[in-house]
């Protein structure tokens, strides 16, 4: 149904090439190939850069369209361990690596429920890529909090997002588009919990030195706040119109802090700039057509 990132038509230009340097899968101790994808030719041509601080890719007619943010994650196909390329290496933590073994049968079960039959094996696929983001965000839920795994979860669940809707444009009418909202909400609730553990202390993202969300990019932890005010606006809750209007009201104070909007005559440049003051604009409109109005 997904054709495969490296196309056995040779006269199609590979995408993706095998890393000479194999992986070990720190669960099961056994070797695996890394695909990596290739830098330059026309592969990757940068597109629009989304509200949700996610980088679009043009297709070229030389390689169509391509999907970076599948190989940055790992996969082993002999347990279906999936994490950040480098936490293969860098989680040494006993305990959280038993457990992640532990949760084989489970997470598997898990995820071929929204992907079945996807493959851990050879080039992959948009589709295969999707899985693994997903059995990723299962193993991080196995993992101790010294290796951040609520602010990973995070990323994960945004870039799981993108993917299930790239997906429902490549092939519609499967439900990857309701999938995407599902993934959406998790992020909402991860991106809430990183702020909520860093502030109190019960889990630090000092030692992340990415903090995406997308591959192209590091918009830190200024990037962190502004997404939770974007994916409450978003994605949050709607039952309780009180509790949201209250949430929007605090986003909004923080994002005009933050970026010097609104009343501050302080600006902070970059790229964040543009997106906070459309998000800025958009609180305040929701927040002023229900006779609600703050103080930043």
């Amino acid at each position: 149904m997904f054709q495969k990132a490296n196309d056995d038509d040779d006269k199609k230009p590979s995408i993706t090439y095998w890393a000479k340097e194999k992986v070990l899968c720190p669960c099961c101790n056994k070797m695996f190939d890394q695909e990596v994808m290739h830098k330059g030719g026309g592969r990757m041509i940068a597109g629009n850069l989304t509200d949700e601080l996610h980088r679009n890719f043009e297709p070229s007619k030389k390689f169509g369209r391509v999907y970076p943010l599948i190989y940055d994650v790992g996969c082993c196909p002999k347990c279906d361990t999936a994490l950040l390329w480098k936490d293969f290496k860098d989680i040494t933590d006993k305990e959280s690596l038993q457990r992640i073994q532990a949760d084989e049968t489970n997470r598997v079960a898990k995820v071929e429920t929204v992907f079945p039959h996807y493959q851990s094996k050879g080039p992959r696929s948009l589709y295969d890529g999707a899985a693994a983001y997903y059995l990723a965000l299962l193993c991080y839920e196995q993992v101790d909090k010294a290796y951040a795994p609520s602010f990973k979860r995070g990323v994960l669940s945004l870039r799981l997002a993108w993917l299930c809707n790239d997906l429902e444009l490549a092939c519609p009418g499967h439900n990857f588009n309701y999938i995407a909202q599902v993934f959406y909400r998790k992020a909402l609730f991860f991106y809430q919990q990183t702020l909520s553990n860093e502030t109190s202390g019960v889990e630090t993202i000092e030692n992340v030195t990415n903090l995406g969300p997308d591959m192209d990019k590091n918009y830190g932890y200024d990037g962190i706040l502004y997404l939770n005010g974007l994916l409450e606006y978003k994605y949050g809750q709607r039952e309780d119109q009180s509790m949201r209007l209250k949430k929007l009201s605090e986003y909004k104070s923080a994002i005009a802090r933050l970026f010097g909007l609104g009343k501050s005559s302080k600006e902070k440049p970059g790229p964040l700039l543009e997106v906070a003051r459309n998000l800025y604009d958009s609180l305040a409109k929701e927040l002023s057509s229900s006779n609600i109005f703050d103080e930043d």
